[in-house]
């Protein structure tokens, strides 16, 4: 039988705990999943730029993971929810070219599995992003692409 670990991130994720009652992250044997991560700092504060806010949501991956045991090197599988105006046919490149990035910076050549989907509204009224994986952890070790 495998052993149930939920994960609480401290800051932002303690908060959202002791308002809503989740958690971040729960780990069941070597698979994790987290829930939806918000680009919002400690004070629930969502940043200006999009770029920021994206990159505050893959930073909040990495924290709520960690609260685990894993990394990004475990990542297998990314959903991102991202906001778009009615009436926009796709989800644009300022999103696109960000999260690429991101992925390239974080992944260190991995590519896990990506499912993007445009939304039009999320959690929070500015939001504009939110990011949620699956990992299997260790499977980062060894595996290749």
């Amino acid at each position: 039988m495998s052993t149930v670990t939920f994960g609480v991130t401290p800051g932002f994720g303690e908060k959202l705990h002791q308002t809503f009652g989740y958690s971040g992250a729960v780990r069941v044997g070597d698979r994790v999943e987290t829930s939806g991560q918000e680009g919002v700092d400690d004070d629930l504060v969502i940043p200006d730029s999009l770029e920021d806010e994206i990159i505050q949501a893959f930073d909040n991956v990495e924290r709520t993971l960690a609260t685990v045991g894993a990394t990004w090197e475990d990542v297998i599988h990314v959903n991102s929810y991202h906001k778009v105006a009615p009436g926009d046919d796709a989800i644009g490149d300022d999103h696109n070219a960000v999260m690429a990035g991101q992925f390239r910076r974080r992944l260190g050549g991995r590519a896990p599995i990506w499912t993007e989907t445009g939304v039009t509204v999320l959690g929070l009224a500015a939001m504009r992003v939110e990011i949620r994986v699956t990992a299997i952890v260790r499977s980062g070790s060894g595996s290749g692409n």
